[in-house]
């Protein structure tokens, strides 16, 4: 397997990192690629006011959704604290991928001062090197000549990479322009910085329109979840249009439906017992069901939604019987969103789109069949909410 290394301070990480990252898994050929957040960088202070260990490895995460690539980013540095030696981190991984080829990935003054970090004969022999280069640097000459002599006086084995996309910032410069420019920054790293106030920024959360709130409402997603948060947001777009929804409503509800789902069970409790949020006994130990709840409360007291939005949000797992016309379009539209894939999905959104009562019954009835044949209790909630459609109450 083919591992590509590359550390940083990144603070924040930005569009330059992501696009060199992806570079290099392209041209490399990459199986997995580790991004290696520093403690303490050995060659630079941190600088005063900057984002903290824990909120640089959040940001990282988060911007691993704009990789093609598998990725993972690692606290094996900032666990280490003191320094970050490039040496240290190597000997570790190698222990961790003893039969994997492991690349150093680096910019090009990085790779020019690579003799002089610490311990360079023993991070040549752990790792091959694939140094960032761009088309027509004047560096090049340079450039060429370090990696001879890396080559001859240390065995190196460097690598060229090519990165045409290249983001002329750096995390410096970014930090100064803060809030202003977006466009250098993946687009939840851009709200995880609004949300914390990082690097001075001091935005307002409350009653945001939904072009504001879409970077924030993604900063509290893990990655893998945000397309199906967005895909619910166009499907929201497309069932409000069709029967009279309010857009900018089913566009919030839509965006911040899942905002505490990646939350345990223990951090979710605590967000119960915080906004007095009462649980019936399937519920105090059905992790599943108390997203809806928790993001409700989140979504009310962080960001001012109406009483319309925090309802559709706290219906959209179990349904209830006489949903809203709101309620039922985020219910359904986080059930058929592009991204699901299941059985009868198709069927399932020709429906939705034929007749929203006849769709939402559908949907209930195959979520109680399903729940079960797998033997899994059904909450009262949904079988009321399907029992009350059957009746032919819905209006």
């Amino acid at each position: 397997m083919k591992i590509g290394i590359y550390g940083g301070t990144f603070d924040p990480i930005h569009r330059g990192h992501i696009t060199a990252a992806q570079a290099a898994a392209q041209q490399l050929g990459l199986d997995l690629l580790l991004l290696i957040p520093a403690s303490i960088p050995p060659h630079k202070a941190l600088p005063e006011g900057g984002a903290d260990a824990v909120q640089r490895l959040e940001m990282a995460t988060l911007a691993t959704a704009e990789l093609s690539c598998p990725a993972q980013v690692l606290d094996v540095e900032v666990k280490r604290r003191g320094k970050s030696y490039t040496a240290d981190t190597l000997r570790t991984l190698r222990r961790q991928y003893p039969e994997d080829e492991l690349w150093l990935l680096m910019g090009t003054d990085m790779f020019l001062s690579l003799q002089d970090w610490r311990e360079p004969q023993e991070i040549l022999r752990l790792a091959r090197v694939a140094a960032f280069s761009r088309t027509g640097d004047p560096e090049q000459q340079r450039f060429a000549r370090q990696r001879a002599y890396l080559e001859e006086n240390f065995g190196a084995q460097v690598t060229v990479v090519e990165n045409p996309h290249v983001v002329d910032i750096s995390s410096t410069r970014l930090r100064q322009l803060l809030p202003e420019g977006r466009e250098y920054l993946p687009e939840a790293v851009y709200g995880y910085i609004l949300r914390q106030r990082l690097y001075g920024t001091h935005a307002e959360l409350k009653h945001l329109t939904p072009e504001e709130l879409r970077p924030i409402a993604l900063s509290f997603l893990k990655p893998k979840r945000m397309p199906h948060v967005l895909g619910t947001e166009q499907e929201a777009i497309r069932l409000a249009r069709r029967y009279g929804a309010d857009e900018t409503d089913a566009r919030i509800a839509a965006l911040l439906h899942d905002c505490t789902k990646k939350l345990d069970m223990e951090q979710q409790l605590a967000l119960c017992h915080r906004y007095d949020i009462r649980l019936d006994e399937l519920e105090q130990h059905a992790l599943k069901l108390l997203h809806a709840k928790t993001g409700a409360a989140v979504a009310r007291d962080i960001f001012g939604v109406k009483d319309a939005v925090y309802e559709a949000i706290r219906w959209h797992t179990t349904g209830k019987p006489d949903m809203t016309l709101l309620e039922k379009v985020i219910y359904l539209a986080d059930y058929i969103e592009p991204n699901r894939d299941f059985p009868g999905v198709d069927e399932l959104r020709r429906a939705v789109y034929d007749d929203l009562d006849k769709g939402l019954l559908m949907g209930l009835s195959d979520t109680i069949d399903e729940m079960e044949r797998m033997g899994n209790p059904v909450h009262h909630d949904t079988l009321e909410a399907r029992d009350f459609l059957l009746r032919g109450e819905a209006k």
